[in-house]
């Protein structure tokens, strides 16, 4: 008989950083779209933005030990937390508002990479750190990424690089898809 180890995670990463209090986040759903009427939180009195999308991914999962081989069970998703998310009505439009959705489908694209790197992992028997590892490296390059995107689409307002970033994370969406 092997020795059942359960161990439960649920982080939250709220895009600009640690959030300041764990709210109920809606899951992404690829038939669901962002509106403006989604965004519930204040506008803080220093932000310079015109929209700020609060997204991230959260984890939970359950580790089987029999015969030093690691079984995990987990499962990953990526939330968009209404009430840290804000606008300014004055400042932005569809397009601010298709920017920030894709903000969302970033999460979402990099909670299915988190999804294939625990399914391509073999655990020891320190699964707990190792599973804490891949969330924290997924979560910085889910950060770069989101620097990246706002960087090269100028918040937008490069429209043209914003059609790019739009067919890009499509793809790769897609192409994350296929692979399960």
């Amino acid at each position: 008989m092997g020795k059942i180890v359960f161990i439960g995670c649920l982080l939250f990463l709220g895009f600009l950083g640690a959030a300041q209090e764990i709210e109920e986040g809606v899951p992404w759903d690829e038939n669901i779209r962002l509106t403006w009427a989604d965004f519930k939180g204040k506008v803080p009195p220093a932000a310079v933005p015109a929209a700020t999308t609060a997204s991230g991914i959260s984890y939970t999962y359950s580790a089987n030990l029999l015969h030093h081989e690691v079984r995990l069970d987990f499962e990953v998703t990526a939330y968009f937390y209404p009430n840290e998310s804000w606008y300014r009505p004055t400042l932005c439009n569809d397009n601010t508002l298709a920017h920030e959705q894709l903000h969302f489908d970033i999460s979402e694209l990099f909670a299915r990479k988190m999804r294939n790197r625990l399914k391509r992992t073999s655990f020891s028997d320190d699964v707990k750190a190792e599973v804490r590892k891949i969330y924290n490296d997924i979560l910085q390059e889910l950060d770069d990424y989101q620097d990246q995107y706002d960087w090269e689409t100028n918040f937008s307002r490069n429209r043209e690089k914003q059609l790019e970033w739009n067919q890009k994370i499509a793809e790769a969406l897609k192409d994350q898809s296929k692979r399960g």
